[in-house]
């Protein structure tokens, strides 16, 4: 990726674990921490906040694209999310879906299996190109 900011893993992993500390999870007592790299070389983070009413917490993830909007926006060049022993974690899904808005197919993802791209993590994506293409077609049909 031409043009792209150097991915030091490690120093992401370090961030993610930092970020992590920060998480709101008195119910699960399961903490995550999400640490992303932009296009111009930013970094943004997330942690979990949980709620009493389960339904309605939030994914370290969701922390971290509020983040990107926050900051200038952009798109993510790699992201890591990391439990409270600092080890990968896989996005659930609404966060996979999440992070396809806010990447591009090549964003690179840690995951535990090891380094993947964004198409590997979310193979058939939904995106703002479904929506156009469906106003299209029901404006011509």
């Amino acid at each position: 990726m031409a043009g792209q900011p150097e991915i030091d893993w490690d120093s992401l992993v370090r961030e993610a674990a930092s970020i992590m500390e920060k998480a709101y999870a008195p119910y699960s007592r399961f903490k995550v921490g999400a640490v992303g790299l932009m296009d111009d070389g930013r970094i943004v983070r997330g942690c979990n906040v949980e709620n009493a009413s389960y339904g309605i917490g939030l994914c370290a993830e969701c922390g971290m694209v509020s983040s990107i909007h926050a900051t200038g926006g952009g798109r993510l060049v790699a992201v890591v999310c990391v439990d409270q022993h600092a080890e990968a974690l896989m996005p659930c899904g609404r966060c996979r879906q999440l992070l396809w808005e806010h990447s591009t197919p090549q964003t690179l993802i840690r995951t535990p299996q090891g380094i993947q791209p964004m198409t590997q993590i979310l193979p058939q994506p939904f995106g703002p190109q479904d929506l156009i293409d469906r106003a299209e077609n029901r404006n011509n049909g």
